[in-house]
């Protein structure tokens, strides 16, 4: 599962992007516990969802241009403007080209080969999330793809992602792990389209997960503040209890509680 300390390639960061961060900090309050702080008068409306003191991850309001409603997952790059470069090279674009973020560090939204968005954060001042594995935060992420082999060989090639096979119920699951620390580090999965009929639908996507302390209880909870269950909670034996979920305004994401040796 995803920790704090922080390496080339492995995700650091997630932001909300949402129509209303009144409503979204609302829900996530209800279902997380999260408040809302704000970054400042001079960060355009970006603020803070934080639990016990810590932030957990970002979020600001945006507009339809900007795109539908969505969690981005961020990936520390030691450097965003070559990383931007490489994904170009690689046949993925650069949405929102690298930029500095006051003193805090300097990002980039890019996406890959098959259309997905996804960012990068060179830390400066911010180094990442303060929490990350834990009740409350983000611990695991999924991609959801066309095609695994060239998703594999395209985040390989920019950011030094690694994948192995693990067996899993049912066949095979892709994990993914940075390049420095091996598969101990590992962060997340990649999941072909074909395998989920609910996703497919979807189209390929980043499903950032959050850690829970019960997973039936935040889908009652996110049921009643408006929220959509996209997969009710499903234990997975070696893995823990899992549900998919949108928020009220369609951003999607994951919760699970984790068996201890996952956590």
């Amino acid at each position: 599962m995803l920790t704090t300390r922080f390496v080339t390639g492995a995700p650091n960061w997630i932001d909300l992007g949402t129509p209303d961060i009144d409503g979204a900090t609302s829900f996530y309050r209800g279902v997380f516990g999260w408040d809302f702080q704000s970054a400042g008068p001079e960060s355009g409306g970006y603020g803070f969802f934080r639990t016990a003191g810590k932030t957990a991850a970002g979020g600001m309001q945006t507009t339809p241009e900007q795109g539908p409603p969505s969690w981005t997952v961020y990936f520390r790059s030691p450097d965003a403007d070559a990383t931007a470069k490489a994904v170009e090279q690689a046949g993925g674009g650069v949405l929102v080209p690298p930029d500095d973020i006051m003193d805090k560090g300097r990002m980039a939204i890019l996406a890959d080969r098959a259309g997905v968005p996804f960012g990068i954060w060179q830390p400066a001042a911010l180094r990442g999330l303060d929490v990350a594995g834990e009740p409350g935060s983000l611990c695991w992420v999924e991609l959801y793809t066309p095609d695994i082999a060239a998703a594999a060989a395209f985040y390989h090639s920019v950011l030094g992602m690694e994948t192995s096979a693990m067996p899993f119920p049912g066949g095979v699951y892709t994990c993914i792990n940075p390049a420095e620390g091996g598969e101990d580090g590992m962060f997340g999965g990649v999941v072909p389209l074909a395998d989920d009929p609910t996703e497919q639908e979807a189209g390929a996507y980043w499903l950032p997960y959050f850690e829970v302390t019960d997973a039936d209880d935040v889908v009652a909870k996110a049921r009643q503040l408006g929220g959509t269950v996209r997969m009710p909670a499903t234990s997975v034996e070696g893995v823990g209890r899992i549900a998919k979920l949108a928020d009220p305004y369609g951003a999607r994401f994951a919760v699970i509680r984790s068996e201890p040796s996952m956590g």
